[in-house]
């Protein structure tokens, strides 16, 4: 009979489920850094031996990391989904740009349907507060803030999706985007109509949102994609107009 003694699970166990959990929902970040081993045990109730015990285990899967006289952090997990090779191609293809517009705008689309659907009052409103910051960031006119925040308001929806696989694939592309390796962000947030315009944008994701309307939220979500791929082809071509004009001007100079 395929039966087992039942035994009682080890504290070091029930630490390592639930520090696995926050990680795998995206709760735990890379990078971030956990509390102190005694906060730690505090909080979780457990001995500092069974916590040493799990931070142990999950430190030699990789999952987390130890840095002398800083403390314990999630690895970077995300760091291997991309060799670097094809990391490389990536920044110097712009195919890739608007593959990558495409791939967002049929991921993030579903994603906004989800947490529509799915996403519970307080999914809806951590995207609400994110959105309430764009807000706030807009009057300032940091075009650096805004691009963070944009990111972030992307990622606060792909979270209330509730769906993990999506969370970490879109995780790792949002980290290669922040890195500049499809297109620089700030580039969208340089001229105040442009501006104006993605945050409407956003504002009518959030509103579908708040009203739980899958299909409204879909849409806006792809709207607001279709308006970034045609701001960014029409940058890449204002650019090599801008090249050739140059080159015009040497020319008439030297005449």
């Amino acid at each position: 009979m395929p039966f087992e003694p039942v035994t009682q699970e080890k504290l070091s166990q029930g630490v390592i489920r639930q520090i696995e959990e926050l990680i795998l929902r995206g709760i735990l970040r890379p990078g971030e850094r956990l509390p102190s081993e005694r906060e730690l045990s505090d909080r979780m109730g457990v001995s500092r031996p069974s916590l040493r015990e799990a931070l142990a285990d999950l430190q030699e899967r990789g999952l987390l990391t130890s840095k002398m006289g800083a403390g314990v952090f999630v690895a970077d997990v995300l760091g291997s989904a991309f060799a670097p090779a094809l990391v490389t191609l990536f920044a110097t293809h712009d195919t890739a740009v608007f593959d990558y517009i495409s791939f967002r705008r049929d991921m993030e689309g579903l994603a906004a349907e989800r947490a529509a659907q799915f996403g519970s009052d307080t999914d809806l409103k951590v995207i609400d507060t994110v959105y309430a910051k764009m807000e706030a960031a807009h009057q300032k006119r940091n075009p650096a803030d805004e691009a963070q925040l944009d990111a972030d308001f992307h990622l606060a929806i792909i979270e209330a999706s509730h769906n993990v696989v999506m969370l970490h694939m879109m995780r790792s592309m949002y980290q290669l985007l922040r890195e500049g390796v499809f297109y620089n962000r700030t580039i969208m947030f340089k001229q105040r109509l442009t501006r104006d315009q993605l945050l409407d944008q956003h504002r009518a994701i959030n509103d579908a949102l708040q009203a739980r309307d899958p299909a409204a939220a879909r849409a806006a979500v792809e709207s607001h994609l279709g308006f970034v791929e045609t701001a960014l082809f029409g940058h890449q071509k204002a650019e090599k107009n801008e090249v050739y004009a140059q080159k015009r001007f040497e020319a008439e100079n030297t005449r």
